[in-house]
C-alpha cells in the first residue's frame, strides 16, 4: 500500500511562495520517487484542472546537472493558486520539493520523460482525482508529460493545454545542438493518438528556449497554437487566461 505523507518538505533553492490554505499538500511515493501534489477540491464530482510543472532547476549556470531540480520559479504554483475552479491540482515532477530512493540526476536530464516518470506522474494524478474528467495543463517539459499521459494512459482527458511546451524534445535537442534525451519516451511516437485529444498551445513570441516554430511544426491543428506577444520562456505570461 502506497504511503501518502501529509507533511511538507521543501528543499532549498525554490522561490518562497506558499500555496493558499485551501490547498492540501501531499507527497505520493510512486515508482521510487516522491511526487509532491497540492490539491483543492470543493466539488469532487466535477472536472479537475491539473497543472504539471516544468523541468525545474535541472541545470546550473555552467550547464551542469544540479543535485536538486526543485523549480526556482513559482510560476506554475501561482497559476494554479489563482485558478478559481472547484478542483485544482498542482503536480510537481519527480524529485522536486522532495526526494525519493530513485532520484538520480538522469531523471531531470536524459530520462526526464522516461516511462517510469510518466507512470509516476499518472499514478499521482489518478490517486488524486479518481475517475473524474481532467484538463492537463503543462508548462515547458510538463507539456510533454501531459501529452504522454493523455496519449498512453487511462484518464478522461477533456483537453491538454500547454504553456511554452516542449512537445517534441527530439526537435528541441536538434534545434539547440544538444544531446538527445536518450532515456525518455517521446510524444512524437504517439502523435496520431495525441492529435485526437482537444488541445490548446500557448507559445511565447520571444521564447528562445522553445521557439514557436517547434510547436507549430509538431501539432496537427495549427489553429490550436496561440502566440503570446513579447512572452519569453519564463516571462510575460502574467495576463494569460487559460479558460477565457
Amino acid at each position: 500500500m502506497k504511503k501518502i505523507l501529509f507533511f511538507l518538505i521543501l528543499l532549498s533553492g525554490c522561490t518562497a511562495f506558499e500555496m493558499p490554505d485551501t490547498f492540501r499538500h501531499r507527497i505520493f511515493d510512486e515508482q521510487g520517487f516522491g511526487i509532491s501534489v497540492w490539491e483543492k477540491s470543493s466539488l469532487s464530482s466535477d472536472i479537475y484542472h491539473v497543472y504539471i510543472e516544468g523541468d525545474g532547476n535541472a541545470f546550473n549556470a555552467h550547464g551542469l546537472p544540479t543535485n536538486n531540480p526543485t523549480p526556482k520559479s513559482a510560476f506554475m504554483r501561482k497559476l494554479a493558486a489563482k485558478d478559481m475552479s472547484a478542483n485544482v491540482v498542482y503536480l510537481a515532477r519527480p524529485c522536486q520539493f522532495t526526494q525519493g530512493n530513485a532520484c538520480t540526476e538522469k531523471y531531470w536530464t536524459t530520462a526526464r520523460f522516461a516511462s517510469n516518470v510518466v507512470e509516476a506522474e499518472y499514478q499521482a494524478i489518478k490517486e488524486t482525482i479518481g475517475n473524474n474528467p481532467v484538463i492537463l495543463i503543462g508548462y515547458s517539459g510538463g507539456a510533454q508529460i501531459a501529452g504522454l499521459i493523455a496519449s498512453t494512459k487511462n484518464l478522461d482527458v477533456k483537453e491538454v493545454i500547454t504553456i511554452a511546451g516542449n512537445l517534441d524534445h527530439k526537435a528541441w535537442t536538434s534545434y539547440h545542438h544538444l544531446p538527445p534525451l536518450s532515456e525518455s519516451m517521446s510524444l512524437t511516437d504517439y502523435a496520431d493518438k495525441f492529435a485526437l485529444v482537444p488541445q490548446t498551445h500557448y507559445v511565447g513570441e520571444k521564447d528562445k528556449v522553445i521557439p514557436p516554430i517547434i510547436t507549430e511544426e509538431f501539432v496537427a491543428d495549427k489553429s490550436s497554437v496561440h502566440i503570446v506577444p513579447n512572452a519569453t520562456h519564463d516571462g510575460g505570461w502574467d495576463n494569460i487566461d487559460l479558460f477565457e
